[in-house]
């Protein structure tokens, strides 16, 4: 198995991204903290570049690749937030990108994709592989940059837990927890290695939309397992399959637990970021929020931070979850 990145990698990722991302704040509600009887703070990966946290892990992972091979292009596939990270960091250093996206993906993140110069390829996210869908293109040596299950990707995202650790300390407040979205697992894996490094005790905690929860079944059988096929979900962003196994193995070491919430719950988060933040997130990026009415994890006298890791959402979506929420 590939060798787990540790902080020195994560570190070496923030070298390269220094100057080229947002350090996204802190930030908090005083009606949030009264109503979770805590102090929550919120890290909005919805001001990143392309809107969520996924530039970070794309631009590191090519920046690793040899200039030959990334010469040759790359190749990925996204529903959305994951391919505008990689068409982005793409056009920077002035590679062609085919991106392999669920035809049912948010017409905004694909319409992004695109005007970023890739090339979009659909498939049906529920009856094609993504592998078959992008092998003529791998088979002409492109290279391939993963979603979530590589050792630069992973370190790419753990930047945002060496800028959290550091914000917190420069707010003079020892965390006591951070919740972070989960799908496949590079972003929780990623942060919880640079937060478990500053701060071994504070405890580490996933959240994943309810049908979707891989990685809470997972980490309670002690091995990978997958979702059971037909249901759906709102939170379009983190709907994978199963845990990855280079995420996995650091999770299982690092995280307090996975908490499933419902889309009902994430609606309400929701709204409660656009009401109390004043933001606008995803619903894949807000299941963090929805977590801490879950009960789940201990908030009373704590200081939480919590990851809201995009933004990117139709607007016409986000009108209908904000009315019936």
């Amino acid at each position: 198995m590939t060798v787990p990145p540790g902080i020195a990698d994560i570190r070496n990722a923030a070298t390269r991204l220094s100057g080229l991302i947002v350090e996204t704040p802190l930030i908090e509600s005083p009606e949030l903290n009264k109503r979770f009887g805590g102090r929550i703070l919120f890290k909005p990966e919805t001001l990143q570049r392309t809107g969520s946290f996924k530039f970070r892990g794309a631009y590191n992972k090519l920046s690793s690749l040899g200039e030959a091979e990334r010469g040759r292009g790359v190749v990925a596939f996204s529903s959305g937030n994951h391919a505008q990270g990689v068409a982005a960091s793409a056009a920077m250093f002035g590679v062609k990108a085919v991106i392999a996206m669920p035809a049912d993906a948010p017409a905004m993140k694909i319409g992004n994709v695109r005007k970023m110069g890739a090339e979009v390829v659909p498939f049906d996210r529920f009856r094609d592989d993504r592998m078959t869908v992008v092998r003529p293109w791998l088979d002409k040596g492109m290279a391939l940059v993963p979603p979530f299950d590589d050792p630069a990707i992973i370190a790419g995202q753990g930047t945002i837990g060496l800028e959290l650790m550091a914000q917190a300390r420069a707010l003079g407040v020892s965390l006591d927890a951070v919740v972070i979205p989960c799908g496949g697992g590079g972003l929780s894996s990623g942060i919880s290695v640079a937060v478990k490094d500053a701060s071994p005790g504070t405890a580490v905690w996933a959240a994943e939309p309810e049908h979707f929860d891989d990685t809470r079944r997972s980490l309670a059988r002690g091995e990978r397992v997958a979702n059971e096929p037909g249901h759906t979900s709102i939170c379009d962003a983190i709907l994978t399959a199963e845990p990855g196994a280079i995420t996995f193995e650091i999770n299982r070491k690092n995280l307090a637990g996975a908490v499933a919430v419902s889309d009902k719950a994430t609606a309400q988060a929701m709204r409660d970021a656009m009401a109390f933040l004043k933001l606008v997130v995803e619903p894949g990026g807000c299941v963090g929020l929805a977590a801490l009415s879950s009960g789940e994890i201990d908030l009373a006298g704590k200081c939480v931070a919590v990851v809201l890791s995009g933004g990117n959402v139709d607007f016409g979506t986000y009108a209908e979850i904000m009315a019936a929420a």
